[in-house]
């Protein structure tokens, strides 16, 4: 990851091409050339795996292996076309519907978060744990400022969002393990997602000790033929129950 991270750095901040994929989805030199390198790299290592990427043209044969890398060279292009440090590199990998490994690198603050299924979860090498926070007022959450305000929130059976301290990061990823690092009691995403951004911070929430699921409460499957996911909810077991009764009864669409 810190070989990847290197390739990010040379382009961050200076010149370089980029271009829409989609409307609000921009891609650059610097997407593609850290998702070569991991590919090169990851495929070498594990020739058996499938491999699922932002950047890469889907193949279906990833649903037939036994093991799938999933990943994304930069979850936070926006930021990192702005030259921000709120972007990351992904890579997890995925069994059965489940992510069983992740790496979380931001290459600019030198942050690099790591679990493995069964071994908890790290930054930079020290054990991470999300906040014993039990109360949505007061938390400090990592969500779209506006979406929280909507006049919607108003009508019953929803109800107003009280005070937090609310910011937000361009890589959702990055959300989520800042969470598992307890530098933030909660994110909360009511719009959908990728395989790529969540498969590699799931696993590494999860062995911090955080739940992570979408906002009816189910767990998060991957490497399906549909790599959309409708929302994501992180937060420590208490206070995440506390934002089940806020949004577990919505209605969103899955993609």
């Amino acid at each position: 990851m810190r070989e990847a991270g290197k390739i990010a750095r040379s382009y961050y901040g200076g010149s370089f091409n980029k271009w829409d994929k989609a409307k609000g989805s921009p891609v650059t030199d610097a997407d593609l050339a850290v998702d070569k390198f991991l590919h090169d790299e990851l495929c070498a290592a594990r020739p058996d795996y499938g491999w699922l990427s932002e950047e890469t043209e889907d193949d279906a044969a990833r649903l037939k292996a036994r093991a799938t890398f999933v990943v994304d060279p930069i979850d936070g292009t926006i930021a990192f076309i702005k030259a921000k440090p709120h972007f990351t590199i992904c890579a997890g990998v995925v069994e059965d519907g489940v992510a069983v490994a992740g790496a979380i690198y931001n290459p600019i603050t030198e942050e690099c978060f790591t679990a493995e299924a069964g071994g908890g979860a790290f930054l930079n090498g020290a054990p991470i744990h999300p906040t014993d926070r039990a109360t949505v007022e007061g938390c400090r959450m990592l969500a779209d400022k506006p979406m929280l305000g909507h006049p919607a929130w108003n009508t019953p059976p929803n109800r107003p969002w009280p005070e937090m301290t609310i910011e937000n990061r361009s890589s959702v990823a990055y959300r989520i393990v800042l969470v598992a690092a307890g530098q933030f009691d909660a994110m909360l995403a009511l719009s959908s997602k990728r395989d790529w951004d969540l498969a590699a911070a799931d696993i590494i929430a999860r062995e911090a000790g955080a739940l992570v699921t979408t906002h009816s409460g189910a767990p998060l499957r991957y490497n399906q033929a549909n790599t959309l996911h409708p929302s994501v909810v992180v937060a420590g077991p208490k206070l995440h129950a506390q934002l089940m009764e806020r949004v577990g009864h919505l209605s969103l669409p899955r993609g």
